[in-house]
């Protein structure tokens, strides 16, 4: 499966915003460029895309920036992908024209039907606050320390 750079890091900056945006505080895109080594006109374009979604809120001014227009919890990954790219979770679509009953129609009915089911039902079930918490977890466990045995 291939992923596209605009979904993976949509992705990455909902995290960021999640992250940074505590007690209603904005998060400015330049800041999530930054730490997160995007290119600043590239996550304008995704910020743009992650705004028509619904994802996030964008405040102007000189305090101004991006929150999300939704708790985290209340964000799946299955919405998320659908926002950026309608194509990762869509259906293998096949004609009738190209079904004849053979090992190709066994393949998309045993194998492609089945994954994208199983994408569809662990992005729908997981959100991006179960992604912050796989994330931070993740930092708690490696964060930089080093145990020497002697």
């Amino acid at each position: 499966m291939k992923i596209s750079t605009k979904v993976e890091f949509g992705i990455v900056a909902l995290a960021d915003i999640a992250i940074y945006s505590v007690n209603g505080e904005t998060v400015s895109s330049s800041d999530i460029s930054s730490r997160q080594n995007i290119s600043q006109k590239y996550l304008e374009q995704i910020l743009v895309a992650l705004r028509q979604a619904g994802f996030i809120r964008g405040q102007k001014g000189s305090r101004g920036g991006y929150t999300l227009a939704r708790p985290a919890s209340e964000i799946s990954f299955s919405e998320i992908l659908n926002g950026l790219d309608n194509n990762i979770l869509a259906d293998t679509y096949v004609s009738e024209d190209d079904t004849d009953g053979g090992l190709r129609d066994k393949v998309n009915s045993c194998i492609w039907d089945k994954l994208n089911g199983y994408m569809r039902e662990f992005t729908a079930k997981m959100t991006l606050a179960d992604f912050i918490e796989l994330h931070k977890s993740e930092s708690e466990e490696n964060d930089g320390s080093f145990m020497y045995y002697i």
